[in-house]
């Protein structure tokens, strides 16, 4: 701390100094309302992180959170634009989302209700509005419509309890219990992707880009959690929530070259081709072996196409 205060950040003082004392009001309010009047004045003003060390945790802190939550923005659009173009759920769990959707509501519930700062949990709103979208998703190309439609109700139900409510519909203990449980639901809802992934040999339609997010943003938020929130039951879920998400990440790492993961399932039939299995499926070559066994003549010019239920067939003489 002593060697960057001095080595880097005095001799850029002279010219760091008129900007940080003229920065434009709204960023300056900004960094008041997320660092404090004690930290803005010693880290921008003074240019200082030994008077007030502390200061410097805060506004790493308040620095990941913003990126967490900007993360958090787009962090699941890669796996909504692979969704809706293969307009296919394989390897993706609706029972994973259903629970991570509900825990994140808990979540966003509690904290809002004891007022801890946004930007320690601000990236639930977008996944919530992600997850939601997913996991309708998948009930559809799952075609089980009315169950999507269901889901949505249900979810606008506990928006309205959670967040919306003011008559103590949810009363602060029942709140404390319910995060309680939302920790083991965050948990609970990584472990049907994690046995969907393994049972199915691949992640199929799983995005790479939303596992290895999800990873880096859960360690961020034990350490946001740690500096600015001090409450058990939130450490806890994210503690539990990167072991898990590392699980995920080892799986996706593991299964990357899986013919069952999205992306790699063309260059696996292609190499079939080759071998004439692509072409016409083991169940093909199957039918046209008992043919040569019945002592059919299989080939061109029998008609004979070897794909139980085509049109070609042995032709008729005359």
């Amino acid at each position: 701390m002593d060697a960057l205060q001095h080595t880097i950040i005095d001799p850029l003082k002279p010219l760091l100094t008129p900007l940080t004392h003229n920065l434009p009001q709204p960023v300056s309010n900004l960094s008041v309302s997320l660092l404090g009047e004690v930290c803005h004045s010693a880290l921008l003003l003074d240019l200082d992180i030994l008077t007030q060390p502390h200061c410097l945790s805060l506004a790493i802190s308040k620095a990941l959170g913003i990126a967490i939550i900007t993360a958090a923005s787009i962090v699941k659009v890669p796996q909504l634009i692979k969704l809706v173009k293969s307009q296919s759920a394989e390897g993706l769990s609706f029972l994973s989302y259903g629970l991570e959707t509900t825990s994140f509501l808990i979540t966003l519930g509690y904290n809002v209700r004891n007022g801890f700062p946004f930007s320690t949990y601000g990236e639930t709103v977008f996944i919530i509005i992600q997850d939601v979208a997913i996991a309708a998703l998948i009930l559809v190309y799952m075609r089980q419509a009315p169950m999507a439609l269901a889901f949505l109700v249900g979810v606008a139900s506990a928006v309205y309890a959670l967040l919306i409510d003011t008559t103590g519909l949810v009363s602060d203990a029942q709140m404390r219990q319910l995060q309680a449980g939302a920790g083991l639901l965050g948990v609970a809802s990584k472990l049907p992707q994690i046995l969907t992934v393994y049972q199915q040999g691949g992640t199929g339609q799983l995005s790479a880009f939303a596992v290895f997010n999800y990873l880096l943003g859960s360690l961020s938020r034990i350490f946001t959690t740690l500096q600015e929130v001090d409450d058990k039951l939130i450490l806890g879920g994210f503690v539990a929530g990167f072991i898990l998400n590392a699980v995920l990440a080892a799986q996706m790492v593991y299964y990357w070259n899986s013919p069952t993961t999205a992306g790699h399932g063309a260059e696996a039939k292609g190499k079939g081709a080759i071998k004439g299995v692509g072409q016409r499926g083991a169940q093909g070559l199957a039918t046209e072996e008992n043919l040569k066994k019945a002592g059919v003549p299989v080939g061109v010019s029998s008609g004979v196409s070897g794909r139980p239920g085509s049109s070609g067939g042995l032709k008729r003489k005359g």
